[in-house]
């Protein structure tokens, strides 16, 4: 996504937008939303009535004051709307780039995937799921859909932001493509898998943009903390306005404490630090996983990533690159290197698999060996069948086979040929390092063995290792032997593995640690793990993968690397440790902030109160004015903190916690008095109170 490296709080568009989003936010329906900016709301139009009244005689404090209160409250609804406002400013940048990838094309429908000449012009707008169409180079694809015939490079810088082109091609994991990808080359035959408006990068807006985001259980249950809060500071607001007036009354003096007073102590005592940064926290968190390219399908995932310990990973495509390529050539019964090189690149000429090509590929970078011209010496290629389990070719006399270690046998033995001991040692000893051994022969006398082996994505033995500090365990799921599976586990690094894995497995082996009180993410592309991925409480699917994939998991991972899981669970962590972390600072600042307000209210009444005076603040109104202008800039001031999200460390959660508490909680208890003071301060020296 072209935006995702943008800073919000620098962007003057996205700034721009933000203030603007900040008085439309001042709707009554959207204060509902957030009860606790919602007593601010209240107050805010209570002390501007109080002031309209008083200009017409009817007050019980100085004019001036009542309007100083209601501006810092319409100014503190302003900044929480606001901090709301701009964390979702770059969700609607991202947003506003993907719809600009979305757009109406000409689409080639066909009849059927053998029937591609037979091509209606159709608008892509009025595509169905199950309508098939023809893609060229050149063109957009016109909606989501599986390829089921042909293979292109698709250009998908529109969805991922990465320039690469990939390989999309049918019978396999990487069958999946999205609407508004481009096909650079070749052609594919792509099936609908969506209705109109409900595309992928349909979901993709509604995410990004937060349309779609739902509060998360502890985001519920810690409103409603927020909510029980206000509710008992608005009760111990009315009582203390009620024993003011009654003091008073019993003293012979006028009541000193004003309704505008106490409604700047109710705000002043309710958390509304935190009730003002909530929200921008939530979708702060789901904005950084963007930016990471990954698609959150729930904010409810993303909390679960902070408290993963189990981690299941499919091989194929996942920590694997999904193809097996060749290594190494490996000559027995004194064949030469070279010799066995050249016949392999000879009988892969025609190969268009990965496999194959990768043969031609290591002949040349070993020996130098050029790939030949196909037409060259009138070769006849013989292709790969399931009942051969060979592939060769045929010039002038010479014949050339490939195959699995068997199948050569059994052909060259055939023939008159001989199979060595030397040859079967080598085949057990790449079977046993988890490779695939290709077997070559030459006019039935076999030249040696081709080694192919799964390639390991670049980096993840040490993002394993960052997931074990995490107390994460890594578990690989493969459909290979036991054998085979061992040798990829441990080259890779992971902790665990599962061999000859069906979905039934996987699904048995997530449930037996759910069973056991684990939170369980599982990664995968193929549609063999959708029942996995729907069970796991943190499921993200490739977007290499399958449609079946990306639609049980709740996370697709735009990049489609295994790893990125540690970045889903440091956003995740970072979510729980900000939102706890303010938490503890809001209730920390109201305690300090007792300090300033409640001896204002009744110094008059009880001078001996003077003593909890403890800042030496200038006078009663000028306390409640420094506290509750203290109140507003202190959302300002933590805007980029609920943005940024409190850093994480990879320590033990006991120390994490408490240097949290000991950072928040005891900053905020100074941050009031040393501001609230530099407050009164500033308004004794402008004469502003």
């Amino acid at each position: 996504m072209s935006v995702k490296n943008k800073n919000v709080m620098t962007d003057k568009k996205m700034l721009g937008r933000a203030i603007k989003d900040s008085f439309v936010k001042l709707n009554p329906k959207t204060q509902a939303g957030n009860p606790v900016m919602l007593l601010v709301y209240i107050s805010a139009i209570l002390t501007s009535v109080l002031w309209i009244i008083s200009l017409f005689g009817l007050k019980d404090v100085n004019s001036g004051y009542t309007l100083a209160i209601a501006v810092i409250l319409w100014f503190t609804t302003l900044f929480a709307n606001f901090a709301e406002a701009i964390a979702e400013g770059r969700g609607k940048a991202q947003a506003d780039s993907l719809r600009a990838a979305k757009k109406d094309v000409e689409a080639h429908k066909i009849p059927s995937v053998t029937q591609r000449k037979e091509v209606t012009q159709v608008s892509s707008a009025t595509l169905k799921k199950g309508d098939i169409v023809l893609v060229c180079a050149g063109e957009q694809i016109p909606a989501d859909g599986e390829v089921v015939d042909g293979a292109a490079s698709v250009d998908e810088s529109a969805i991922t932001g990465e320039s690469a082109p990939v390989i999309r091609e049918s019978g396999g994991d990487r069958s999946a493509v999205t609407g508004g990808t481009t096909v650079l080359s070749d052609w594919i035959v792509v099936e609908v898998t969506s209705e109109a408006g409900e595309s992928f990068l349909d979901k993709m807006i509604a995410m990004v943009e937060g349309a779609a985001r739902k509060k998360t259980p502890n985001e519920i249950a810690l409103q409603i903390f927020l909510v029980a809060l206000s509710i008992i500071f608005i009760l111990v607001t009315l009582s203390l306005y009620t024993y003011s007036a009654f003091s008073a009354k019993q003293a012979g003096i006028a009541n000193p404490t004003s309704v505008t007073t106490l409604v700047a102590l109710l705000v002043c005592l309710a958390p509304t630090t935190i009730g003002a940064l909530l929200s921008a926290i939530g979708i702060a968190g789901m904005s950084r996983l963007n930016q990471a390219n990954v698609l959150a399908m729930s904010g409810r995932a993303i909390e679960a990533a902070g408290d993963v310990d189990i981690l299941m990973l499919d091989k194929t495509g996942t920590i694997t690159l999904g193809n097996r390529q060749a290594c190494a050539f490996i000559p027995v019964d004194g064949t030469s290197p070279e010799e066995l090189a050249d016949a392999a690149q000879l009988s892969s000429l025609a190969d268009e698999t990965p496999e194959g090509r990768s043969v031609v590929v290591l002949a040349k970078e070993q020996f130098n060996i050029r790939g030949r011209s196909i037409g060259e010496k009138g070769m006849t290629f013989i292709p790969f069948t399931a009942k051969t389990r060979m592939s060769g070719v045929d010039f002038a006399g010479t014949e050339i086979r490939k195959g699995a270690a068997d199948s050569v046998k059994e052909y060259v033995l055939a023939n008159g040929g001989t199979y060595s001991k030397n040859c079967d040692e080598a085949v057990k000893n790449i079977s046993n390092q988890g490779g695939t051994p290709l077997v070559v022969a030459k006019n039935h006398k076999i030249l040696g063995i081709i080694h192919l082996k799964d390639i390991i994505k670049q980096g993840v033995q040490e993002k394993f290792a960052d997931l074990r500090k995490m107390g994460i365990k890594t578990i690989m799921i493969t459909g290979d032997n036991p054998l085979t599976a061992a040798a990829i586990a441990a080259e890779a690094g992971v902790d665990d593995f599962l061999a000859e894995a069906t979905p039934e497995g996987k699904l048995t082996m997530i449930r037996d640690f759910q069973t056991k009180g684990h939170l369980v993410a599982m990664t995968g592309d193929g549609t063999n793990d959708a029942p996995a991925l729907a069970q796991a409480d943190v499921a993200v699917a490739m977007n290499t993968g399958t449609q079946a994939a990306k639609e049980a998991g709740n996370m697709v991972d735009l990049d489609s690397s295994p790893t990125k899981l540690i970045d889903i669970v440091r956003i995740g962590k970072q979510l729980l440790m900000t939102r706890g972390s303010l938490t503890t600072f809001s209730i920390a600042n109201d305690l300090a902030k007792y300090f300033a307000i409640i001896p204002a209210l009744f110094i008059g009444l009880y001078p001996g109160l003077s003593a909890l005076n403890i800042m030496g603040l200038h006078s009663p109104q000028s306390a409640v004015l420094s506290a509750i202008i203290y109140n507003a800039l202190i959302i300002i001031a933590l805007i980029p903190l609920a943005l940024r999200g409190v850093k994480y460390r990879e320590v033990s959660a006991g120390k994490l916690l408490t240097q949290n508490l000991l950072v928040y909680g005891i900053g905020g208890l100074v941050a009031p008095f040393v501001f609230i003071k530099l407050i009164d301060m500033l308004l004794v020296v402008f004469h502003l109170a």
